[in-house]
Protein backbone atom coordinates (compact mmCIF):
# COMPACT_ATOMS: atom_id res chain seq x y z
CA UNK A 1 0.00 0.00 0.00
CA UNK A 2 3.02 2.22 0.50
CA UNK A 3 5.79 1.94 -2.08
CA UNK A 4 7.64 5.22 -1.66
CA UNK A 5 7.14 5.82 2.08
CA UNK A 6 9.04 3.34 4.25
CA UNK A 7 7.57 2.78 7.73
CA UNK A 8 9.67 0.96 10.35
CA UNK A 9 8.19 0.44 13.84
CA UNK A 10 11.02 0.52 16.40
CA UNK A 11 9.29 0.07 19.76
CA UNK A 12 5.71 -0.69 20.77
CA UNK A 13 3.56 -2.78 23.10
CA UNK A 14 3.75 -5.64 20.61
CA UNK A 15 7.55 -5.42 20.94
CA UNK A 16 7.31 -5.64 24.75
CA UNK A 17 7.52 -1.99 25.90
CA UNK A 18 5.34 1.10 26.14
CA UNK A 19 5.98 3.12 23.00
CA UNK A 20 4.85 3.91 19.47
CA UNK A 21 8.29 5.00 18.22
CA UNK A 22 8.44 4.68 14.43
CA UNK A 23 10.94 5.64 11.73
CA UNK A 24 9.44 7.00 8.52
CA UNK A 25 11.58 7.51 5.40
CA UNK A 26 10.71 9.19 2.12
CA UNK A 27 13.12 10.03 -0.72
CA UNK A 28 13.26 13.55 0.76
CA UNK A 29 13.52 13.16 4.54
CA UNK A 30 13.85 10.69 7.42
CA UNK A 31 11.58 11.30 10.41
CA UNK A 32 11.66 9.70 13.86
CA UNK A 33 8.17 9.80 15.36
CA UNK A 34 7.76 9.97 19.16
CA UNK A 35 11.19 8.79 20.32
CA UNK A 36 10.22 7.58 23.78
CA UNK A 37 10.35 4.11 25.34
CA UNK A 38 9.07 3.18 28.81
CA UNK A 39 8.11 0.32 31.12
CA UNK A 40 5.24 0.31 33.59
CA UNK A 41 6.92 0.65 37.02
CA UNK A 42 4.32 -1.58 38.72
CA UNK A 43 1.80 -3.92 37.13
CA UNK A 44 0.11 -6.67 39.13
CA UNK A 45 2.08 -5.19 42.06
CA UNK A 46 5.33 -6.26 40.39
CA UNK A 47 8.18 -4.20 38.89
CA UNK A 48 9.29 -5.02 35.34
CA UNK A 49 10.67 -8.54 34.90
CA UNK A 50 14.34 -8.96 33.80
CA UNK A 51 13.10 -9.92 30.32
CA UNK A 52 11.36 -6.53 30.09
CA UNK A 53 14.56 -4.75 31.08
CA UNK A 54 16.56 -6.70 28.49
CA UNK A 55 13.95 -5.73 25.90
CA UNK A 56 13.96 -2.00 26.66
CA UNK A 57 17.77 -2.00 26.64
CA UNK A 58 17.77 -3.53 23.15
CA UNK A 59 15.04 -1.24 21.83
CA UNK A 60 16.71 1.87 23.27
CA UNK A 61 19.76 0.97 21.18
CA UNK A 62 17.58 0.56 18.08
CA UNK A 63 15.97 3.97 18.65
CA UNK A 64 19.39 5.64 19.07
CA UNK A 65 20.62 4.04 15.84
CA UNK A 66 17.50 5.21 14.01
CA UNK A 67 17.95 8.72 15.41
CA UNK A 68 21.42 8.86 13.85
CA UNK A 69 19.74 8.57 10.42
CA UNK A 70 16.89 11.01 11.04
CA UNK A 71 16.83 14.72 10.27
CA UNK A 72 13.51 15.31 12.06
CA UNK A 73 12.18 14.07 15.42
CA UNK A 74 8.57 14.62 16.49
CA UNK A 75 6.91 14.85 19.90
CA UNK A 76 3.14 14.30 19.85
CA UNK A 77 2.84 15.01 23.59
CA UNK A 78 4.98 14.98 26.71
CA UNK A 79 4.48 11.54 28.20
CA UNK A 80 7.75 9.66 28.57
CA UNK A 81 6.76 6.81 26.26
CA UNK A 82 6.59 9.49 23.53
CA UNK A 83 9.67 11.60 24.26
CA UNK A 84 12.90 10.92 26.14
CA UNK A 85 13.81 12.73 29.38
CA UNK A 86 17.34 13.78 30.29
CA UNK A 87 17.57 12.40 33.81
CA UNK A 88 18.88 9.03 34.96
CA UNK A 89 16.14 6.43 35.28
CA UNK A 90 16.71 2.66 34.98
CA UNK A 91 13.28 1.58 36.25
CA UNK A 92 10.84 3.21 33.82
CA UNK A 93 12.64 4.90 30.90
CA UNK A 94 16.08 3.22 30.81
CA UNK A 95 17.83 6.55 30.44
CA UNK A 96 21.32 7.72 31.30
CA UNK A 97 21.48 11.30 32.53
CA UNK A 98 21.82 13.65 29.51
CA UNK A 99 23.39 11.05 27.21
CA UNK A 100 20.27 9.09 26.13
CA UNK A 101 18.34 12.23 25.16
CA UNK A 102 21.40 13.77 23.50
CA UNK A 103 21.73 10.75 21.20
CA UNK A 104 18.18 11.28 19.98
CA UNK A 105 17.80 15.04 19.71
CA UNK A 106 21.27 16.39 18.93
CA UNK A 107 21.32 18.34 15.69
CA UNK A 108 17.70 17.51 14.84
CA UNK A 109 14.78 19.62 13.79
CA UNK A 110 12.27 18.83 16.54
CA UNK A 111 8.62 19.34 15.61
CA UNK A 112 6.69 19.23 18.86
CA UNK A 113 3.34 19.66 20.51
CA UNK A 114 2.86 23.30 21.51
CA UNK A 115 4.08 23.44 25.14
CA UNK A 116 1.79 26.33 26.10
CA UNK A 117 -1.52 25.82 24.31
CA UNK A 118 -4.02 23.01 24.99
CA UNK A 119 -1.77 21.26 27.47
CA UNK A 120 -2.38 20.08 31.02
CA UNK A 121 -0.21 21.05 34.00
CA UNK A 122 2.00 17.96 34.19
CA UNK A 123 2.78 17.98 30.47
CA UNK A 124 3.43 21.73 30.53
CA UNK A 125 6.07 21.14 33.19
CA UNK A 126 7.63 18.24 31.26
CA UNK A 127 7.66 20.33 28.08
CA UNK A 128 9.45 23.15 29.91
CA UNK A 129 12.02 20.69 31.26
CA UNK A 130 12.54 19.17 27.81
CA UNK A 131 13.29 22.56 26.29
CA UNK A 132 15.86 23.23 29.02
CA UNK A 133 17.49 19.78 28.82
CA UNK A 134 17.15 17.35 25.89
CA UNK A 135 15.77 20.06 23.64
CA UNK A 136 18.89 22.19 24.01
CA UNK A 137 20.76 19.70 21.84
CA UNK A 138 18.35 20.19 18.93
CA UNK A 139 19.16 22.28 15.90
CA UNK A 140 15.66 23.79 16.14
CA UNK A 141 12.51 23.42 18.23
CA UNK A 142 9.26 24.28 16.48
CA UNK A 143 5.64 24.09 17.60
CA UNK A 144 3.79 21.84 15.16
CA UNK A 145 0.10 22.04 16.09
CA UNK A 146 -1.99 22.58 12.96
CA UNK A 147 1.05 23.28 10.77
CA UNK A 148 2.57 21.74 7.63
CA UNK A 149 6.29 21.38 6.86
CA UNK A 150 7.65 20.70 3.35
CA UNK A 151 10.82 18.71 2.67
CA UNK A 152 12.50 18.25 -0.70
CA UNK A 153 10.41 17.93 -3.82
CA UNK A 154 7.33 16.01 -2.66
CA UNK A 155 7.25 15.36 1.10
CA UNK A 156 4.95 17.21 3.46
CA UNK A 157 4.51 16.59 7.20
CA UNK A 158 1.07 17.76 8.30
CA UNK A 159 0.25 18.01 11.98
CA UNK A 160 -3.31 18.01 13.26
CA UNK A 161 -4.80 20.50 15.64
CA UNK A 162 -4.42 19.37 19.24
CA UNK A 163 -6.83 16.45 19.82
CA UNK A 164 -7.88 14.76 23.04
CA UNK A 165 -5.71 12.17 24.73
CA UNK A 166 -8.62 9.75 24.80
CA UNK A 167 -12.10 10.94 25.78
CA UNK A 168 -13.31 14.50 25.41
CA UNK A 169 -13.32 14.95 29.20
CA UNK A 170 -9.85 13.45 29.57
CA UNK A 171 -7.59 14.80 32.32
CA UNK A 172 -4.58 13.56 30.34
CA UNK A 173 -4.47 16.51 27.97
CA UNK A 174 -4.01 16.70 24.21
CA UNK A 175 -1.82 15.22 21.48
CA UNK A 176 -1.04 16.07 17.85
CA UNK A 177 -1.31 13.54 15.03
CA UNK A 178 1.12 13.46 12.10
CA UNK A 179 0.39 12.82 8.42
CA UNK A 180 3.40 12.02 6.21
CA UNK A 181 2.66 12.66 2.54
CA UNK A 182 4.92 11.77 -0.36
CA UNK A 183 3.51 12.21 -3.86
CA UNK A 184 0.19 10.35 -3.71
CA UNK A 185 0.96 8.23 -0.61
CA UNK A 186 -0.11 9.00 2.96
CA UNK A 187 0.95 7.50 6.29
CA UNK A 188 -0.77 8.76 9.45
CA UNK A 189 0.44 8.50 13.04
CA UNK A 190 -2.29 8.87 15.70
CA UNK A 191 -0.82 8.16 19.14
CA UNK A 192 -2.82 7.98 22.37
CA UNK A 193 -6.18 8.90 20.84
CA UNK A 194 -7.48 5.69 22.49
CA UNK A 195 -9.67 4.47 19.67
CA UNK A 196 -10.16 7.34 18.93
CA UNK A 197 -12.69 8.12 21.63
CA UNK A 198 -13.26 11.63 20.28
CA UNK A 199 -15.64 12.05 17.34
CA UNK A 200 -13.66 15.08 16.17
CA UNK A 201 -10.48 12.97 16.08
CA UNK A 202 -12.29 10.33 14.03
CA UNK A 203 -13.38 13.01 11.56
CA UNK A 204 -9.79 14.27 11.18
CA UNK A 205 -8.44 10.76 10.55
CA UNK A 206 -11.06 10.00 7.92
CA UNK A 207 -10.56 13.40 6.24
CA UNK A 208 -6.80 12.73 5.92
CA UNK A 209 -7.51 9.53 3.93
CA UNK A 210 -4.34 7.68 4.96
CA UNK A 211 -3.35 4.50 3.15
CA UNK A 212 -1.70 3.25 6.35
CA UNK A 213 -2.55 4.41 9.88
CA UNK A 214 -0.81 3.65 13.16
CA UNK A 215 -3.29 4.30 15.97
CA UNK A 216 -3.40 3.93 19.73
CA UNK A 217 -6.45 1.83 20.67
CA UNK A 218 -8.78 1.86 23.70
CA UNK A 219 -7.20 1.22 27.13
CA UNK A 220 -9.10 -1.94 28.09
CA UNK A 221 -6.80 -2.56 31.07
CA UNK A 222 -8.11 0.62 32.72
CA UNK A 223 -11.76 -0.30 32.29
CA UNK A 224 -13.99 -0.03 35.33
CA UNK A 225 -11.77 2.18 37.47
CA UNK A 226 -10.06 4.84 35.35
CA UNK A 227 -12.05 4.57 32.13
CA UNK A 228 -15.76 3.83 31.92
CA UNK A 229 -17.11 0.97 29.84
CA UNK A 230 -19.14 3.52 27.86
CA UNK A 231 -15.93 5.32 26.85
CA UNK A 232 -14.29 2.03 25.86
CA UNK A 233 -17.29 1.13 23.74
CA UNK A 234 -17.17 4.52 22.03
CA UNK A 235 -13.47 3.98 21.31
CA UNK A 236 -14.29 0.57 19.80
CA UNK A 237 -17.11 2.01 17.71
CA UNK A 238 -14.87 4.74 16.31
CA UNK A 239 -11.99 2.30 15.76
CA UNK A 240 -14.36 0.11 13.76
CA UNK A 241 -15.18 3.16 11.61
CA UNK A 242 -11.44 3.79 11.19
CA UNK A 243 -10.63 0.31 9.87
CA UNK A 244 -13.59 0.54 7.53
CA UNK A 245 -12.08 3.70 6.02
CA UNK A 246 -8.35 2.90 6.09
CA UNK A 247 -6.85 0.07 3.98
CA UNK A 248 -4.21 -0.90 6.59
CA UNK A 249 -4.44 -0.07 10.30
CA UNK A 250 -1.58 -0.73 12.71
CA UNK A 251 -3.34 -1.11 16.07
CA UNK A 252 -1.09 -0.41 19.04
CA UNK A 253 -0.36 1.00 22.45
CA UNK A 254 -2.98 1.12 25.26
CA UNK A 255 -5.22 -1.50 23.67
CA UNK A 256 -2.48 -4.14 23.75
CA UNK A 257 -1.78 -3.81 27.50
CA UNK A 258 -4.73 -6.12 28.26
CA UNK A 259 -4.38 -9.87 27.71
CA UNK A 260 -7.92 -10.03 26.32
CA UNK A 261 -7.37 -7.26 23.75
CA UNK A 262 -7.85 -9.56 20.74
CA UNK A 263 -11.21 -10.75 22.07
CA UNK A 264 -12.26 -7.19 22.89
CA UNK A 265 -11.52 -6.03 19.33
CA UNK A 266 -13.34 -8.85 17.47
CA UNK A 267 -15.80 -6.41 15.89
CA UNK A 268 -12.92 -4.28 14.61
CA UNK A 269 -11.21 -7.20 12.89
CA UNK A 270 -14.53 -8.46 11.53
CA UNK A 271 -15.28 -5.08 9.92
CA UNK A 272 -11.81 -4.95 8.34
CA UNK A 273 -12.31 -8.41 6.82
CA UNK A 274 -15.79 -7.48 5.63
CA UNK A 275 -14.50 -4.52 3.58
CA UNK A 276 -11.22 -6.15 2.45
CA UNK A 277 -8.99 -4.12 4.76
CA UNK A 278 -6.32 -5.26 7.21
CA UNK A 279 -5.49 -4.75 10.90
CA UNK A 280 -2.07 -5.68 12.31
CA UNK A 281 0.12 -4.89 15.31
CA UNK A 282 3.43 -3.06 14.86
CA UNK A 283 5.31 -6.33 15.34
CA UNK A 284 3.18 -8.06 12.71
CA UNK A 285 3.69 -5.13 10.33
CA UNK A 286 7.44 -5.53 10.85
CA UNK A 287 7.28 -9.28 10.20
CA UNK A 288 7.98 -10.21 13.83
CA UNK A 289 6.14 -12.21 16.48
CA UNK A 290 4.08 -10.32 19.05
CA UNK A 291 5.70 -10.00 22.47
CA UNK A 292 3.17 -8.66 24.99
CA UNK A 293 5.43 -8.58 28.03
CA UNK A 294 3.60 -6.12 30.30
CA UNK A 295 0.27 -7.95 30.21
CA UNK A 296 2.14 -11.23 30.87
CA UNK A 297 4.31 -9.85 33.71
CA UNK A 298 2.77 -12.02 36.41
CA UNK A 299 3.34 -15.13 34.29
CA UNK A 300 6.90 -14.05 33.46
CA UNK A 301 7.76 -14.16 37.16
CA UNK A 302 6.25 -17.66 37.40
CA UNK A 303 7.85 -19.07 34.25
CA UNK A 304 11.21 -17.31 34.61
CA UNK A 305 11.96 -16.73 38.32
CA UNK A 306 14.52 -13.91 38.68
CA UNK A 307 17.86 -14.29 40.40
CA UNK A 308 18.45 -13.68 44.10
CA UNK A 309 20.30 -10.50 43.15
CA UNK A 310 17.29 -9.25 41.23
CA UNK A 311 14.95 -10.12 44.11
CA UNK A 312 17.18 -8.08 46.41
CA UNK A 313 17.03 -5.16 43.96
CA UNK A 314 13.22 -5.48 43.97
CA UNK A 315 13.17 -4.73 47.70
CA UNK A 316 14.86 -1.36 47.21
CA UNK A 317 12.85 1.88 47.32
CA UNK A 318 11.64 3.63 44.18
CA UNK A 319 14.52 6.14 44.18
CA UNK A 320 17.15 3.44 44.60
CA UNK A 321 15.66 1.29 41.85
CA UNK A 322 15.55 4.25 39.47
CA UNK A 323 19.20 5.12 40.07
CA UNK A 324 20.59 1.57 39.95
CA UNK A 325 20.58 -0.70 36.92
CA UNK A 326 18.73 -3.93 37.75
CA UNK A 327 20.88 -7.09 37.84
CA UNK A 328 19.73 -9.02 34.77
Amino acid sequence: MLNKIKVTPLAAESFGVRSMCTLVETPDVTVLLDAGVSLCPYRFRLPPHPIEFKTIKKLRKNVAEAASKAEVVTISHYHFDHHTPSYEDWLVNWTEANETARQIYQGKKVLMKNPRDKINASQRQRAWLFQKTGGKYAEALENADGKAFAFGEETVLRFSEAVFHGSEDSMLGWVVMTLVEYADERFMFAPDVQGPMSTRTLELIKAAKPHVLMVGGPPFYLGGFKVSEAQLQLGLKNLTAVVEAVPLTILEHHALRDESWRQRTKQVYAKAVEVGHKVVTAAEFAGQENSFLESRRKMLYVENPPSKEFEKWMQEGLTEKSSTKPPM
